[in-house]
């Protein structure tokens, strides 16, 4: 049996600390140590996962397992006793410990479900399926605790968003990180419609109803940390497909030093947004990082004497200090509706979550006029373009000429995993495409080109977090006599690089490639080719 002894805390790494060596029990790094499935198989994943208890491996007929807490010792004692064998209890990260489990936990979950050959005959759901037999389904355990642990693995790969898809022989759960789609898990077909019901069931939507497209928005909490969960569900032909955009409250909001700006544009930047009056916007598209540079403004530009409101949709994170509205068009509050209030609120500073009409494009403007600072984004492929998408919205070019300060466009890039990063050639044709000539392909080191090999912590993609790439456009003089003029955005992009010395984005990942950062091939993926004459 094993021993009971005081438990200090475990370091960072993963092992315990040496003060909780010297009580007697072994430590173990488990970055290093991989539980093995022979061992993992001796004990109930119910059990593992209710006292926190890890099987790591066999020592001759001993069953070592992984605690990270000294409460966890008595059901050491009990695993021994229903394992029938020796059990040896050594000190590990108790986050990690937490995460092995549910890793395997899961996995569990789905090999004891039986496909749909073993099930033999199941009954088809469709859209006269019985609603008592589909809210039964949902509150089955095992649908119950693979919802949960979809949401905990998606939150512990921080996944931004999460796809159930429905085909015609199955189901595919993929999660998007770091920007890309990953399959995650295929559950058997006929659990789909029990999945789907109990996500309605959690974002209050209406279970009867697989005919019309529904939204819903789910609060959890995992591992201590409140998750906002938007759902959004459309019915395919093979059945209902959900859509899931995670939002971490706990994410602590990242600060102007944070956004990884090159020191010249950040030091422009801070510039522009304490401009007392205009329009700054920030473009790109979805997922492209632009609330959260935004973000980073105001609290850059808050103070105790500045009044800041928000208009957005939706509220993603809470801003200390900062009044923010969320938009509801069920009821009529739109952006242009609430933009309008807005100015009888004695802002200073409002931001606007999305310019997409006419209608709030002529408020923003009207209010950068009469002495505001206004804050919003647009889908535009580039800093200039914003410009020109303002005038086909119908503003005028006056207008747009004279509100219009700056903008700032922005992509996301994988990072190259730290853990595996190693040198390689990329293709001369990707190298050319991000703006390389031949001669300085040829005058450059060997070694300069970095990737990732692919490890356990990228997953085996070779890239691991993600980076800004940003192109910073001023409107001045010259650039607001071609607004006025409608010149093309093409022309007012090169009047930006050879005049205002402008980096574009593709310039700017060219040297995020140079620096070992990323990759030429992930730099093609977010940047469009361009030309300048």
């Amino acid at each position: 049996m094993s021993a009971h002894f005081p438990l200090d805390n475990l370091n960072a790494n993963g092992a315990a600390s040496p003060s909780s060596a010297a009580v007697g029990l072994e430590q173990v790094n488990l970055e290093v140590t991989k539980p093995q499935e022979e061992a993992m198989s001796l004990a109930p994943g119910e059990f593992a996962l209710k006292n926190q208890v890890l099987p790591l491996h066999l020592e001759g007929e001993t069953l070592v397992v992984a605690i990270g807490t000294i409460s966890s010792l008595p059901a050491v004692d009990d695993l021994g006793i229903l394992t029938n064998r020796p059990v040896k209890a050594v000190l590990g990260d108790s986050a990690m410990i937490k995460e092995r489990i549910e890793e395997y936990f899961l996995e569990k979950i789905l090999a004891g479900i039986p496909s749909e050959e073993q099930a033999g005959s199941v009954a088809e759901f469709d859209d006269t399926t019985d609603l008592a037999d589909l809210t039964k389904m949902a509150a089955e355990t095992a649908v119950v605790q693979m919802v949960n642990l979809i949401f905990a693995q998606a939150v512990r790969d921080s996944a931004s968003d999460i796809h159930i898809e429905p085909y015609e022989k199955d189901v595919k759960v993929r999660y998007r990180i770091d920007g890309m789609l990953n399959d995650m898990m295929k559950p058997p077909k006929r659990m789909h419609a029990a999945i789907i019901s109990r996500l309605k069931i959690l974002g209050e939507m209406n279970i009867a109803e697989r005919r019309l497209p529904q939204d819903g928005r789910i609060k959890i909490t995992i591992a201590g940390r409140q998750i906002d969960v938007r759902v959004s569900i459309i019915p395919t032909v093979y059945g209902e497909r959900a859509v899931m955009r995670l939002l971490d409250k706990g994410t602590a909001l990242l600060g102007m030093q944070e956004l990884g700006m090159p020191a010249p544009t950040l030091e422009k930047f801070r510039k522009l947004i304490h401009n007392p009056y205009g329009i700054i916007l920030a473009t790109g598209p979805t997922g492209s990082g632009k609330s959260t540079s935004l973000y980073a403004s105001l609290q850059e530009i808050w103070s105790p004497t500045t009044n800041i409101l928000t208009i957005e949709d939706p509220v993603e994170y809470q801003v200390p200090g900062i009044s923010q509205v969320q938009v509801r068009p069920n009821i009529g509050l739109s952006f242009a509706s609430g933009l309008r209030s807005f100015l009888r609120q004695d802002p200073d500073v409002i931001m606007v979550g999305e310019i997409r009409d006419h209608e709030t494009a002529e408020i923003a403007i009207h209010a950068s006029l009469t002495g505001h600072l206004v804050f919003s984004t647009l889908h535009t492929n580039d800093a200039p373009g914003a410009v020109t998408r303002l005038l086909d919205m119908g503003v005028e070019p006056y207008l747009a000429a004279s509100s219009l300060i700056g903008v700032i466009a922005q992509r996301l890039v994988r990072r190259v995993c730290q853990n595996c990063i190693e040198p390689y050639e990329p293709s001369r044709e990707s190298l050319i495409a991000i703006g390389f000539t031949d001669e300085e392909i040829a005058s450059l080191p060997a070694g300069t080109f970095k990737h990732g090999r692919g490890c356990d912590k990228c997953q085996g993609t070779g890239h691991k977090g993600r980076q800004g790439l940003y192109e910073l456009f001023f409107i001045d003089e010259e650039i607001r006599r071609m607004t006025i003029d409608r010149a093309s955005s093409n022309t007012m992009k090169t009047h930006a690089v050879k005049n205002q010395g402008m980096r574009t984005l593709l310039m700017e990942g060219k040297l995020a490639v140079l620096d070992g950062k990323t990759t030429a091939e992930e730099v093609m993926r977010v940047c469009q080719r361009e030309d300048f004459s």
